[in-house]
């Protein structure tokens, strides 16, 4: 009678035991899964897809683009950049002079960063309108090249004013434009990417030029048709690389043919008529609409002044543009700041190449921020000044006069 007395207390003891490690285990999992869930503006929750990078509202979520015509990185600056962030793309023309190949230049980095910090997501660049020769791909759609083989003339634009090929002219930099709308390319074009993706074993790839509207450079009475090419060659590059590979459009939020295949979108800010009052409003509620959707923003803004050289080029003139970069940043922050929802990220620097910011410190993005307490609050429906407050930092912004402050706390 004892015996089965003390069985029936020792098993209701292991039950107990048992079901409360599995209650603690369950709370352990909600948790867990709590810590990584999101809240927008509105209220609702943004699900991350696994294959995007971490986020924190911990310090400024950042993101870095750059690359270096003449070599690859070194270790320390691989340490600095990887020190700031885990989310990275490797610019156009990285490594050319050392390796001959921007995929190359590409695949160093990625084995680099995810050596250091495997958690990290690079991407591969590659242009969907710009032919430039840097990657292997493209090696042959060069004046020599089509003068050898004539038929690769098909996969690029004609200037409709001289009737010859579209070139593109900086410095010494050259290159062709790509012809969209022949289906020809569309497919040599998503092979290539797809190609740089997996041959640099990059986490994802940017794409750049997928703006389609008036005043993008492209003819204007093809846009629509321009806009359908885009948004078959995305949406068959996504399936190319699959889900578990990122793909970033520059400058693509509102061109709806491409919106759905872009796991995110980064505003690029490239020159004054992006950066109006008016347009930083709209830019805000395309954040939210962007993040409602699941998918990500990078915000990138570029110091102003002179002294800037392009990537193509190799050669950066600083011109007093680090202490430039310093003094505006608080500005450019406060902009990213009013309309920063989850996975939106800030870039922040004054040109493509390494140099140009891409290794200076700005003690204002390591500062403790945390989670916006709610949306940007304007202070009334005719002014241009903006609030918004985080845990640790309260932004105030006037786009009209170009004025900002950050109170950090």
């Amino acid at each position: 009678m004892k015996k089965k007395f003390y069985k029936s207390v020792l098993g209701l003891s292991l039950f107990l035991f048992f079901a409360a490690t599995t209650e603690l285990t369950a709370q352990g999992s909600h948790e867990t899964e709590s810590a990584k869930s999101f809240v927008l503006n509105d209220g609702s929750s943004f699900k991350a897809k696994a294959c995007f990078p971490e986020f924190s509202w911990e310090t400024t979520p950042m993101y870095y683009h750059f690359g270096d015509i003449d070599r690859v990185l070194t270790p320390s600056e691989v340490n600095n950049i990887a020190g700031k962030t885990g989310f990275i793309c490797i610019e156009k023309s990285h490594a050319y002079r050392q390796l001959g190949d921007q995929v190359l230049g590409t695949k160093h980095e990625v084995k680099a960063f995810h050596k250091v910090k495997p958690e990290s997501k690079v991407l591969f660049y590659y242009n969907s309108y710009v032919a430039w020769p840097f990657p292997r791909f493209n090696k042959e759609l060069t004046p020599e090249g089509i003068a050898k083989n004539k038929e690769l003339a098909k996969f690029l634009a004609i200037n409709p004013k001289t009737g010859k090929l579209k070139e593109k002219r900086r410095g010494p930099a050259f290159s062709y434009y790509f012809e969209a709308l022949n289906p020809d390319f569309r497919k040599w074009w998503v092979k290539s990417a797809a190609k740089g993706v997996k041959i640099s074993k990059a986490d994802g790839i940017f794409i750049d030029r997928m703006n389609v509207n008036p005043g993008s450079d492209y003819p204007e009475d093809k846009l629509t048709e321009i806009a359908i090419a885009k948004g078959e060659m995305m949406a068959n590059l996504k399936k190319a690389i699959g889900p578990k590979k990122i793909l970033i459009g520059n400058n693509g939020a509102n061109t709806k043919e491409v919106f759905p295949s872009c796991d995110g979108f980064m505003f690029e800010h490239y020159n004054a008529s992006v950066m109006t009052k008016e347009s930083l409003l709209k830019d805000w509620k395309d954040m939210l609409r962007i993040a409602k959707a699941g998918k990500m923003s990078i915000y990138r803004f570029g110091a102003k002044g002179k002294g800037k050289r392009d990537i193509t080029m190799g050669a950066t003139d600083k011109g007093g543009m680090e202490q430039k970069s310093k003094d505006q940043l608080e500005y450019y922050l406060a902009c990213y700041l009013i309309g920063a929802q989850p996975y939106s990220y800030l870039q922040w620097n004054w040109g493509w190449n390494l140099a140009d910011g891409n290794l200076v410190d700005y003690p204002e993005l390591r500062k403790p921020l945390g989670a916006p307490k709610a949306a940007y609050k304007r202070v009334n429906a005719e002014a241009w000044e903006f609030t918004r407050e985080f845990e640790h930092a309260s932004v105030w912004l006037n786009t009209e006069t170009k004025e900002a402050k950050i109170t950090w706390r």
